[in-house]
């Protein structure tokens, strides 16, 4: 029934955005999709999409709870692997950028730092679709799962 649901969702979102955006941007709202989905499988609570901050210098694809961490989540879609991975598209600008738009976020709904944490999930369009999530991504102790 939820499947059911979710699938439901997607279509309407996807005809909606066959209008408006281009398509590096429509794979980009697939990846999110799909991505929102595992999470949630996954046991993270996402309660935010696509924010931006006040000043709109900064996007977060997904936030979510896990217990009682704020997860902020980046999501990379890629057609194919055939250039590399699609984490390595996250280079420092882009680290400290979310940096910046977690802070705000955090700050609002009044999440101390040490709460937060920064997830990289995957997408490749494969058949079927690969999905990663890369759990403390920044951290320097990132684990696969």
């Amino acid at each position: 029934m939820l499947r059911s649901l979710y699938r439901f969702a997607d279509v309407l979102r996807e005809q909606s955005r066959q209008h408006s955006l281009n398509p590096d941007q429509a794979l980009g709202a697939r990846g999110e999709d799909l991505a929102h989905r595992f999470l949630q499988r996954s046991g993270i609570v996402v309660v935010a999409r696509n924010f931006r901050m006040a000043s709109g210098a900064g996007e977060i694809d997904l936030i979510g709870w896990e217990r009682d961490s704020l997860v902020f989540v980046e999501v990379k879609s890629r057609q194919t692997d055939d250039y590399g991975a699609p984490d390595r598209a996250i280079g420092q600008e882009k680290q400290s950028s979310l940096m910046r738009a977690a802070r705000e976020y955090a700050r609002h709904a009044g999440v101390p730092w040490e709460k937060v944490r920064f997830d990289v999930v995957t997408v490749v369009f494969s058949k079927p679709p690969a999905i990663r999530h890369f759990r403390d991504a920044f951290s320097g102790k990132m684990k696969v799962r």
